[in-house]
This record gives C-alpha cells, sequence and structure tokens, in this order.
C-alpha cells in the first residue's frame, strides 16, 4: 500500500506542478462534475446513507446531498471574487509601488473524514479545496462501509482522477497516509485520533484542520419559551440518532423550569417519532455495535426520564433524556455521540458559565433565553468554537459563518470563502518599478495631511 501511495501522491504532485488546478474554468468544471455526480446518483448515495446510518431519505438530503449541492452553488457562485488578488495600501515609504494579497493554492492536501456524516465531512471540505485550486486524497471512514465504497467507484468517473485520488481502508490505511508529506492536512473525527494526526504532521510542518467535537452545552434560562425550547433541542439532539458532532450533549437548565422542559421535551419527541420511535421512518440507527454498547452502557449513569429501550440486533437506542446524573460520571465526562441526553439543574447563567468553563472549550454553544443582555453576557463569557442563540444546529446553513473548534475541539475552519481560505495561501506580493518618474512627487507632510490620517485610520 505504502508504494502505491507514494505513486499516487507523485502523480497529483506532478499533475499540481504542471499547473493543471490553477485555472477558473478547471476548478469550476471539477465543481459542476461533483454537482452532476449528486444528482445523478441520489438514490444510491442516500441508499448507502440508510444502510450505514438508517438515515431517511428526507434526512439524507437535507443533511448531506442537499448541504453540499448548496455548498457547490454557493463556492462557484463567489470563486472568481474570491480568486482575484486583494489590492492593499502602500506605506509612505515604499511609495511608489503596489501591494497585493495573492491566494494561491497549498498544492496537494489529505481529507480525511468521518462517519457520521460520511459524505457531507468528506466532500464538503474537497468542495472548499478543489475551490482553491489543489489535488487531493480523501479518506472516506471505513464505518460507514456503503457510502465509503460508493464514494470510492463514482468519484474517479466525475473528477479529474490526476487531481482527486480516494483512499479506502481502515486505521492502518490512515497511518500509512500519514507517513506522507501533504501540504495541509484535514481531520474530521475525534481527540484521540486528532492528537495522532497533529503529530504525524508535525514531522513535516504540515499544516492542520483539524474538527474534533466535544461536549456541547445547551443553557436554558428561566425566561426562555420553554416549548420552542424543548423542540428545537429535540430536533438538533435526536437528528441521525444524536451521532452528531454539534448536537447538544448535555443541557444546564434553571431548577425553576427543569420539569417543564423534561415534559416537553417528551412530547415534542412523541410528536416527531411517535410512541414507537423504533418503527418510525426518519429516526437513525447506531453506526455499529460497539457504539451501542458504548452508548447504552450510559443509561445506568442517571435516572432514565422518558426513553431507555434498546434493541442491540437493530442497533436500536431510544431517544433517552438523563436527570440526577453526576457531573463525574461518564456520560458527563465523554462525548455522547448518541440520543442520550443529560439534564442538569442550574440555579443560575452564572453556576451555568462556571459548569462550562470548567471544561474543555465546545464545538457549539447554545444559550436559549428572551433577554439579550442574558445571551450576550453567556457569548462574552464562555467558549466556543460556534454559539446559536434560541436554536440547534442551524448556524451551520450560513455558508457566511465559519466553522470550527476552538481548544480541545479543533483547529481551524472552512465553510464558504473561509474554507477556500484555508485551503489557500495569502502571498503577500509588492511590485515596484525600476525607475522612478522623475516628476514624481511625493505627498508633502501637510498639518491638513496628518488630519485626514489621523480622520480615516
Amino acid at each position: 500500500m505504502s508504494s502505491s501511495i507514494t505513486t499516487q501522491l507523485q502523480r497529483l504532485r506532478a499533475s499540481y506542478d504542471s499547473g493543471l488546478t490553477r485555472p477558473l474554468a478547471w476548478r469550476l468544471q471539477q465543481l459542476k462534475q461533483l454537482e452532476s455526480m449528486f444528482e445523478t446518483h441520489e438514490r444510491e448515495l442516500l441508499q448507502a446513507l440508510n444502510a450505514d446510518l438508517g438515515k431517511s431519505n428526507a434526512e439524507g438530503w437535507l443533511t448531506e446531498l442537499g448541504y453540499l449541492r448548496s455548498d457547490i452553488r454557493h463556492t462557484a457562485k463567489h470563486l472568481k471574487k474570491w480568486m482575484r488578488p486583494t489590492r492593499v495600501s502602500q506605506p509612505l515609504l515604499a511609495w511608489p509601488g503596489r501591494s497585493h494579497l495573492y491566494p494561491e493554492p497549498l498544492g496537494v492536501v489529505l481529507i480525511i473524514g468521518a462517519w457520521n456524516y460520511p459524505l457531507q465531512l468528506l466532500l464538503s471540505p474537497l468542495v472548499a479545496a478543489l475551490a482553491a485550486g489543489n489535488c487531493a486524497i480523501v479518506k472516506p471512514s471505513e464505518l460507514a462501509p456503503r457510502t465509503a465504497e460508493l464514494i470510492e467507484r463514482l468519484l474517479p468517473d466525475y473528477l479529474a482522477p490526476e487531481a482527486v485520488h480516494v483512499v479506502t481502508g481502515g486505521a492502518d490505511v490512515a497511518t500509512e497516509l500519514l507517513a506522507h508529506k501533504f501540504d495541509h492536512i484535514m481531520y474530521t473525527g475525534g481527540g484521540r485520533v486528532g492528537r495522532i494526526v497533529m503529530k504525524a504532521a508535525a514531522e513535516f510542518l504540515t499544516p492542520v484542520t483539524l474538527e474534533l467535537g466535544g461536549k456541547s452545552p445547551a443553557v436554558v434560562l428561566a425566561d426562555a419559551d420553554i416549548k420552542v425550547t424543548a423542540r428545537r433541542l429535540a430536533w438538533g439532539k435526536w437528528l441521525n440518532a444524536g451521532q452528531t458532532c454539534i448536537a447538544p450533549d448535555y443541557v444546564l437548565v434553571d431548577e425553576t423550569v427543569h420539569d417543564d422542559l423534561i415534559a416537553e421535551l417528551k412530547r415534542a419527541t412523541e410528536e416527531f417519532f411517535g410512541n414507537e420511535p423504533e418503527l418510525a421512518d426518519d429516526y437513525g440507527r447506531i453506526v455499529n455495535k460497539a457504539h451501542f454498547e458504548r452508548l447504552r452502557a450510559y443509561l445506568s449513569d442517571g435516572q432514565v426520564a422518558f426513553g431507555g429501550d434498546s434493541d442491540a440486533q437493530e442497533r436500536y437506542l431510544q431517544p433517552t433524556v438523563l436527570t440526577h446524573v453526576s457531573p463525574s460520571s461518564n456520560v458527563m465526562q465523554e462525548e455522547i455521540f448518541g440520543p442520550i441526553l443529560p439534564v442538569v439543574k442550574i440555579k443560575n447563567l452564572a453556576e451555568a458559565i462556571e459548569f462550562i468553563r470548567e471544561r474543555d472549550k465546545p464545538l457549539a454553544l447554545y444559550g436559549f433565553s428572551r433577554s439579550q443582555r442574558q445571551l450576550t453576557h453567556l457569548t462574552e463569557h464562555t467558549h466556543a468554537g460556534n454559539q446559536c442563540n434560541n436554536d440547534t444546529l442551524m448556524f451551520m446553513l450560513n455558508p457566511k459563518l465559519p466553522f470550527g473548534g476552538v481548544g480541545a475541539s479543533g483547529m481551524g475552519r472552512y465553510h464558504g470563502k473561509f474554507g477556500f481560505n484555508t485551503f489557500s495561501h495569502l502571498k503577500s506580493v509588492m511590485t515596484r518599478p525600476f525607475k522612478i518618474d522623475p516628476s514624481f512627487r511625493y505627498p508633502p507632510y501637510t498639518s491638513f495631511k496628518q488630519k485626514l490620517i489621523r480622520w480615516f485610520s
């Protein structure tokens, strides 16, 4: 395998060095081809997602195919502008001359995807990498095998094989890939493997983007609209059977509305999936047996307010809310990544902020309150990669907002122009003439000019 990877890397490097990926027309063509693949093979892709994760067609289209097509269209619409060098002001001592920021591709990049959204989290970074003019090796997650097999089969038919190569396999293949030099590595997954990726990248001083997840809290204050809050928490948590890196991992709720929130969460869950979620067409399954057993063990870490049923054969775990959980329990220490939602009482916002600050910085933070002052206070006194107030997950729909973690939840960011920038190097370029026109005069430093400088600086 190592010799094969070396050969492919050499091929990609030669393609990049030839200038193949530089023209705008080539980049747009690759994006168009990728969108064509989603359109032509939509049914096969949705079937693969259903086989791997039990995703319904509606959920698969909303969170994967539809999301990616929107990402491509936004990127294609703005790409010409993003590629254009940006002129910046020239300091007086360097006059005459011009200075620009020139976005250039990084070269050959490695993208390692995740299993919970096996299309979106692999191909959205690829959209950004191609838009920026790079060649890429992409590795789908082996834990979503049907989707990985389909990507391996389809991608070479639509994207230039001399610029994009798919490598499938498990941890051993990822280890072999990381033993080679890339110009950028993007990894989506857990913190343990993220540390391995970063350590391997350090060997070559390769920059990395790590999207690592973590325990994303939701804070529900006493003045929140509890019915709406419960519906939005339930939707964000139970989507993909809770296997979403930005899903609410636990809820800190004002003790005066704790019981009301539990009741409304139960009502919202029954409205979404009925009294038997196992029979619902749009409720997913746990990805494999190992994750299922890990999740089921969490049920003993608190009191089951509702839910708790499971079926190992079907990898089914009912949407479950836990109360009376200890902050030191496993369910409160580890990222859950499943349909279990611990709910913890707090006395006030200050206690919630202290609870959050004592732990690793999360990938997402959710605040629910009618008070903008309280929400602003939460924003200013906590750290998180992303924050969404009075809803969950919805910030992902805005391509003008970057997505990324901070601290233990990751580093770097992408989506829209931020993804283009991640896979680009903004080269500083200054150009000065060989000879200065004798008639050129530097502007005098008059008191009026000094006032202008102060006014406009």
